[in-house]
């Protein structure tokens, strides 16, 4: 498949040469854009910037005129990526965890790359389809990625998905936002940035929202 976004432009070059950037505290992210992490090229929708793979698919994810998330199609599965603003004193994790018990059934807690995460099965269209959810909670934000098809249930498949959330950059920003508000996204060729910060969240239960490709 075809990557439908270009990549971002490797971060700031005219600046390593006056000083070089300081190495990162820890082996993979995913990455706060205020920490120290490796500068690669990646695909920059404003909220999150997204490692280059020309071997995935990589959607915005809309709701009318919002972009609310991300889904990368890969090897017959998908990963449905949301970033949300956090509280600063506590992640989001284990109350979103909850609220996923709740609405799917026949879902497992188990260890995975990024500490408790589910798996299961998810309806798509009415029919069952293997499903994992990862939390990941970092500063002031939190991660939601949900890997489903082939990738829930082969670990050769999903790797490459679990590759690319590691190399995932989330863009808090400074500005006020509410609890599990979604983190502004844009389109990587509109530089405004300017998206609706009001409007329906991401849900991964019912029948995706409308899919903005972008070519």
């Amino acid at each position: 498949m075809r990557n439908v976004f270009r990549r971002r432009r490797r971060e700031q070059p005219e600046q390593v040469a006056e000083q070089e950037p300081a190495a990162p505290t820890r082996e993979s992210g995913p990455w706060d854009a205020d920490e120290p992490h490796p500068e690669t090229d990646r695909i920059d929708l404003g909220g999150l910037r997204l490692p280059h793979n020309p071997d995935f698919d990589v959607r915005l994810a809309s709701v009318g005129d919002q972009h609310v998330g991300v889904v990368v199609l890969y090897e017959e599965s998908s990963l449905q990526l949301q970033a949300l603003a956090a509280p600063r004193s506590s992640g989001l994790w284990d109350e979103v965890k909850t609220k996923i018990v709740s609405q799917a059934k026949h879902l497992e807690e188990r260890e995975g790359p990024f500490g408790g995460e589910l798996t299961g099965e998810m309806k798509v269209d009415g029919q069952p389809r293997p499903a994992r959810y990862l939390g990941i909670d970092g500063p002031r934000w939190f991660l939601l990625a949900v890997i489903s098809g082939k990738a829930a249930a082969d670990e050769k498949v999903a790797a490459a998905f679990i590759d690319f959330i590691k190399d995932v950059v989330v863009v808090r920003g400074n500005e006020p936002m509410a609890r599990e508000e979604p983190i502004p996204l844009r389109r990587p060729n509109d530089e405004t940035g300017e998206t609706p910060t009001e409007g329906p969240g991401f849900n991964p239960f019912k029948r995706g929202p409308e899919i903005s490709e972008i070519r």
